[in-house]
């Protein structure tokens, strides 16, 4: 049987040994925007190809997720590496004392911080690449099953935010940098089904058009919504992906039970929108009108058949 280095060393029992492994040394290069983007497409389209008239064609959207979820779980990785790595840097700093071996142990801490950040920065290329193949694979955005979708560059394109974690950030006296700061715009819609193909495409041309007007209002615009992967938050969501949006979404707490849905629309409104862009939906989302329009949240109302205004869908039935 085969056994690790480290394994046999510690059979020895060597315990006033520290032994130390030292990473490769990284390089400052990170693969090309282009070169990812066509290499990840060729496998993508390669491997997707496989599962139409098969008994796997059911698990294609599944296994999409996952391939995305690959680069994302080791940007993650590598972002719990940078955070421990800036922890010791801010030790080491509080206890100078100016030594050699101090100042060397700073030093290799410094890049081992650098080396992950350039790798996490690479991974979170690779995932936004994959995203933007999942949602044209499946047309809906891509969110993580339990955490944030942050990009840590210079930019926040297609950052998706769960909710709780935008509240958290929120509460910090300062607000960490990875997390959008500009105006939040509430969207809201329930699911729907529809008789013919010609009905659902006017229904999501109403959204993204109806957001494209509140972004030309909102130039730093900020979507909230609830993150339903089968309702009208997937055509919301899909709109902010493709217009690099950030987005935030409150899913819902499911162990509060019916008190969930009013819990969620208690938190969207804590954010203090700008606007509140409402199609069709329940009770819960009839609840979130109310209140918007009570704390005096402006109203864009598309609440009417197939995403038009309410009056306006009144008008011409009183005229036919």
């Amino acid at each position: 049987m085969h056994t690790t280095l480290a394994a046999q060393l510690a059979q020895l029992e060597l315990g006033h040994l520290a032994l130390e492994w030292e990473a490769r040394p990284a390089s400052v290069e990170l693969p090309e925007l282009d070169a990812v983007d066509q290499t990840l497409a060729a496998i993508w389209s390669d491997l997707f190809a496989l599962f139409p008239d098969t008994a796997l064609e059911d698990d294609a959207e599944e296994i999409a997720w996952g391939f995305v979820n690959l680069f994302h779980r080791a940007s993650r990785k590598r972002s719990a590496q940078v955070d421990r790595a800036t922890d010791e840097i801010r030790c080491l700093l509080a206890s100078a004392d100016g030594s050699e071996v101090h100042a060397s142990e700073l030093e290799k801490q410094v890049e081992r911080a650098h080396a992950a950040e350039l790798a996490m920065l690479g991974l979170e290329t690779f995932r936004e690449a994959a995203a933007m193949l999942y949602i044209n694979e499946t047309g809906s955005a891509w969110r993580p099953a339990t955490d944030s979708r942050l990009n840590h560059g210079h930019t926040l394109t297609s950052a998706v935010i769960d909710g709780r974690d935008y509240l958290r950030a929120r509460a910090e006296t300062q607000r960490r940098a990875a997390f959008p700061s500009g105006t939040p715009v509430l969207f809201a819609g329930g699911r729907q089904a529809f008789s013919s193909e010609a009905e659902t495409k006017a229904l999501a041309t109403a959204v993204w058009d109806t957001l494209d007007k509140v972004r030309e209002r909102v130039a730093d615009l900020v979507l909230v919504h609830g993150g339903d992967t089968k309702g009208l938050d997937r055509l919301a969501a899909s709109w902010a992906e493709q217009r690099k949006v950030p987005q935030v979404a409150f899913a819902l707490e499911r162990r509060l039970g019916a008190r969930a849905g009013f819990r969620r629309n208690e938190q969207m409104l804590g954010l203090a929108p700008r606007y509140l862009v409402a199609f069709a939906g329940n009770g819960v989302l009839e609840r979130l009108v109310v209140q918007a329009k009570s704390q005096g949240i402006a109203v864009i109302d598309r609440r009417g058949p197939l995403g038009t205004h309410p009056k306006r869908a009144a008008r011409e039935a009183a005229k036919s």
